[in-house]
């Protein structure tokens, strides 16, 4: 849509315009017939009452177009109020509504017509008039183009400030529906790499029971049942998990999102490794409690080095070390020694170690991961751990 075409009228909008302009022409007409001779309207001046009032009447018929063809019908009109009093107030609301526009060069020419127009009375009608009474008239008519172009460009600058007030608002509407729709996306995945971290080690851990069934045929009968029991919870725990994956992407935005493991649930994720057959060993020697984000990225630091080990290095010895204080940093490495065999590694998504790294260095932090000189491997993270206890005293 053209930004200088003006919003279109309706019915009662432009019905009220359009008698508004025919109203105000009337006290001009009244005006001249009274300066005219006496019996000059019903004689020798019979076009003020016929011809002046039928200019008029298609004055304002061509004020219909005013919008659409706004400096045609401006200057018609202002050529039209020579010859018609009655048509000036139609030449008033076209000079205002081409000053709604306010371009300085449409207006300035209709307005000069309009002015010149006006002297055509003196010639058409016999009116006497005192001496001098000529510079009155046109000041009085340049006071009335005056009037009519501060109201148009005062219209204008208001339709010009509704329309960045209307535009603004719509543009801020959209970036915030943006913004919104980014930092739900952002969460959703956020929520759903922890599943998928949680999902990855579960998983994990049933091909390690599994794999234990297969190559170890001299379990006894109770040995066996406590591994098949193993892999059923196991596989329930990670059908559950991956409910609550598609819950979460599928949630509203304002759902509580499922409670986040932290360093206080590193012995039991521990606990659960070695019940599928990894022999894991953990030292930890922390001094204070660390925050959310600190202890949740440690927790998925030490599930991710227990997943791998449990794909790459089902038989090796895994061993934890998570040591730090408050106002230093956390140091949490996963070191597995070489596997004795080789095993069939389940299907891996790729995104483990790369999901991770991308959690540690939005804490901050710096991850390290690489083979050993004996053949195994080592998962190394330092995270940096803020005194807020002391900041806040101080």
């Amino acid at each position: 849509m053209d930004k200088d075409v003006a919003p279109r009228l309706g019915g009662w909008q432009q019905t009220w315009r359009l008698a508004a302009a025919a109203a105000l022409g009337i006290p001009f007409w009244l005006s001249t017939a009274a300066a005219l001779p006496p019996g000059c309207a019903t004689g020798t001046c019979s076009w003020f009452v016929t011809g002046d009032p039928l200019v008029a009447l298609g004055c304002l018929a061509a004020l219909l177009w005013r919008r659409r063809f706004p400096l045609v019908v401006a200057m018609a009109v202002a050529i039209a109020s020579g010859v018609s009093t009655l048509a000036i107030g139609a030449s008033l609301l076209a000079l205002c509504a081409i000053s709604t526009r306010r371009r300085a060069v449409p207006i300035g020419v209709v307005a000069l017509v309009y002015v010149a127009a006006s002297q055509l009375t003196l010639v058409l009608y016999p009116v006497t008039s005192p001496p001098g009474s000529t510079w009155l008239q046109l000041a009085l008519t340049a006071l009335t183009a005056g009037i009519a172009v501060a109201m148009g460009m005062a219209i204008g600058a208001r339709r010009v400030e509704m329309r960045f007030l209307r535009d603004r608002a719509e543009s801020a509407e959209r970036e915030q529906a943006a913004r919104a729709g980014q930092v739900r996306a952002e969460e959703r995945n956020r929520i759903a790499r922890e599943m998928h971290d949680v999902l990855a080690h579960r998983i994990s851990l049933v091909a390690l029971q599994a794999g234990v069934l297969d190559h170890r045929g001299s379990l006894t009968t109770e040995e066996n049942r406590s591994l098949i029991r193993g892999i059923a919870d196991g596989s329930h725990q990670a059908l559950e998990e991956l409910r609550d994956v598609l819950g979460v992407l599928r949630a509203d935005p304002g759902s509580p999102e499922p409670p986040q493991p932290s360093l206080d649930r590193i012995p039991d994720l521990v606990d659960d490794a070695r019940a599928s057959g990894l022999d894991v060993t953990l030292t930890i020697t922390v001094r204070g409690k660390p925050s959310d984000v600190v202890g949740r990225t440690c927790y998925r630091v030490i599930q991710e080095g227990l997943t791998n080990a449990a794909k790459h290095a089902p038989d090796a010895n895994v061993r934890i070390s998570v040591e730090g204080a408050a106002g230093h940093e956390l140091h949490v490495s996963v070191d597995n020694s070489p596997s004795a065999r080789t095993t069939t590694r389940p299907p891996a998504s790729g995104f483990g170690l790369l999901g991770l790294a991308e959690r540690i260095a939005l804490a901050g932090g710096e991850l390290r991961h690489h083979p050993t000189d004996e053949g195994g491997y080592v998962l190394a993270v330092r995270l940096p751990w803020p005194n807020h206890d002391h900041e806040e005293r101080s």
